[in-house]
């Protein structure tokens, strides 16, 4: 089972709380934490894109930084882990997006690929005079799916002259092409999300579930095999999850019940109005998800609280999940999170055994 870090490319990361870890997002640190995943022979890391943040006392999210620019930076200082990059698709014109994939491609070897984002919070593009109107909630995915066919027109051949109702390209070219295949990524977890990532996308991510429940996004695994059995394309599943580890269970606990008691009400008063914005029959399930009050501290993603030995015995039941590919990972302090899982939970993994981690310097 692959394993990915979800870069802190947003202030604070994934916890909307006051009494979890407060920072700036910095090329520095996302370059840290992008060498250690590297040096402990982790496989990827992804940066979202985020334009406007859910403000609160903790200002979450308000402070971002890009993330092609960023994962070209980190191109640049790494030399074996992949790197993604996520297109915010209402902003960035494809035939753009497959030139700078083009060019990461060049910078990193062939390490390069492309999340793509319909856009979910309507702010973002409102504040930029960009909202198509909220029609566009329930074309996302056929706009989102023109978008995939041109990037993959220009990446393999080198021109696109697609006539669609949303792009319409005139011998439209691209050259260098990317040296390797470059690999989609979607999130979609709708109908309309999993058609799309089973016709475009090599890579499915969705949120793992509830606290300590490791096989709870199984369900979803489920739906995109329905899914590529139409299309018969080969796509996998990557499950979101963040590691809350400690050396034991109940100071993992203290660390989860902390962050929990020092929620930032606010802020997520903020995330449960834009998550409710689409009200749209296929709504995304990642989308209402995030705003459950159950734990919406993190985001609600599945989260793994435990001792070392605890939560890699959980990520062992996530890879026997069939369709699952890999995890995305979060952290609530990334810096020693990420070496703390390289050092001490890695290496108590089933799944991990044939990992090769980097000779110390």
């Amino acid at each position: 089972m692959e394993i990915g870090v979800f870069l802190p490319i947003g202030n604070n990361g994934w916890l909307i709380s006051e009494t979890a870890p407060q920072y700036k997002p910095s090329f520095e640190l996302n370059k840290q934490i992008t060498m250690s995943a590297e040096k402990h022979g982790l496989d990827f890391v992804l940066t979202m894109i985020k334009l406007r943040g859910f403000g609160g006392k903790t200002e979450f999210w308000d402070h971002n930084l890009e993330s092609f620019t960023l994962m070209a930076g980190l191109a640049a200082c790494t030399s074996k882990i992949r790197l993604y990059a996520t297109a915010a698709s209402l902003v960035m014109p494809p035939a753009i997006v497959a030139r700078m994939a083009a060019t990461i491609d060049s910078i990193s070897n062939g390490r390069f690929g492309v999340n793509l984002v319909t856009g979910w919070q309507k702010p973002e593009y409102t504040q930029m005079g960009m909202w198509p109107g909220d029609e566009f909630f329930g074309t996302r995915y056929k706009y989102l799916g023109e978008y995939a066919q041109v990037l993959r027109d220009l990446w393999e051949t080198g021109k696109s002259d697609l006539k669609g109702e949303f792009f319409q390209m005139e011998d439209c070219r691209l050259s260098p092409q990317p040296q390797a295949d470059m690999k989609v990524i979607c999130a979609g977890s709708s109908d309309a999300g999993m058609e799309f990532s089973a016709t475009y996308a090599d890579y499915n991510f969705c949120f793992g579930k509830g606290v300590n429940t490791p096989t709870a996004f199984a369900p979803n695994a489920e739906r995109l095999k329905e899914a590529t059995a139409k299309t018969g394309r080969d796509v996998s599943t990557y499950a979101l999850f963040m590691i809350i580890a400690d050396e034991t269970d109940e100071k993992a606990r203290a660390k989860w019940d902390l962050y929990k008691e020092g929620a930032d009400q606010e802020a997520l008063s903020w995330l449960g109005l834009q998550s409710a914005a689409d009200t749209t029959s296929g709504s995304d399930t990642n989308v209402r998800q995030m705003s459950d009050p159950v734990s919406a501290v993190n985001i609600n993603m599945g989260t793994l609280v435990g001792s070392y030995e605890t939560v890699a015995k959980m990520l062992d039941e996530v890879a026997e999940v069939p369709g699952t590919g890999g995890v995305l990972l979060t952290f609530d302090d990334f810096v020693q999170g990420v070496e703390d899982f390289g050092s001490k939970i890695q290496p108590l993994m089933a799944c991990r055994k044939s990992v090769q981690v980097a000779e110390p310097a």
